[in-house]
């Protein structure tokens, strides 16, 4: 596999971006519970989990398991979440039974990295697979007009003590948006691409895979979406 994701997310992502903690995960899964009730008998799937924060911060209210394809940071995930369920697989191809979760959360933007929109179409058909009838799925995505209007073309902060360079860029045809993270000690730059969905192309997106959205929101504060939102938040429910 030569995608971008397979060779990012490993222990150099979170040396980069430490801020990405536990109160953060804390604070997305309150705007979770605060939006719908969560069956403390259901079963739910953090989807892209990385190093397991949300599955943490999850688990204290629904069993969870985390699925990743990075196997750096299941190792992580692991080692500080012991007897927590984790799943290292393609999200393209989930491992479990039709019908078998309630619910199923994808978080920080960890949708769109594919090459192709029929790929990413696949992700969402597999999730509203293995969802149950009337089950809901939550996905926190970029807000795409936000995105333009404040890309940063080029900084650099020191975190801990190297510092670190991001160049970003939406590519010529718009649809996606191009990170390179270099720094000391990285072995070499590393690229993030992300296709830009509109909040528009989402919701059809959404529909087409048989789901019915039930709540629109622009930040985790749980305030609605809006073209100035930062982020797209969709909580959708499985048709029947």
């Amino acid at each position: 596999m030569s995608e971008w994701f397979t060779r990012w997310f490993g222990r150099e992502y979170l040396e980069i971006y430490p801020h990405r903690d536990e109160a953060e995960a804390r604070r997305v899964v309150r705007m979770i519970r605060n939006t719908i009730d969560l069956d403390p008998d259901g079963r739910a799937l953090d989807l892209a989990c990385g190093s397991g924060r949300h599955v943490r911060a999850l688990n204290k209210h629904v069993w969870t398991v985390g699925l990743d394809l990075s196997m750096d940071l299941l190792k992580i995930a692991m080692a500080e979440s012991p007897g927590t369920s984790f799943v290292r697989a393609d999200m393209r191809d989930l491992p479990f039974a039709r019908s078998s979760l309630d619910l199923v959360v994808n978080l920080f933007t960890s949708f769109g990295y594919f090459s192709s929109d029929e790929e990413n179409r696949m992700v969402l058909s597999e999730v509203s697979r293995v969802l149950k009838c009337g089950g809901t799925f939550v996905i926190d995505y970029l807000n795409a007009d936000h995105v333009r209007a404040a890309l940063v073309a080029h900084d650099s902060q020191k975190v801990g003590s190297r510092m670190v360079t991001q160049d970003r860029r939406i590519t010529a045809d718009g649809r996606y948006v191009e990170k390179v993270i270099s720094a000391p000690g990285l072995p070499r730059p590393f690229l993030e691409r992300v296709r830009m969905f509109e909040p528009e192309d989402l919701r059809c997106l959404l529909h087409d895979a048989g789901f019915t959205i039930h709540h629109e929101l622009g930040d985790y504060d749980a305030a609605p979406l809006t073209l100035d939102s930062p982020r797209a938040i969709f909580f959708a429910q499985r048709s029947c």
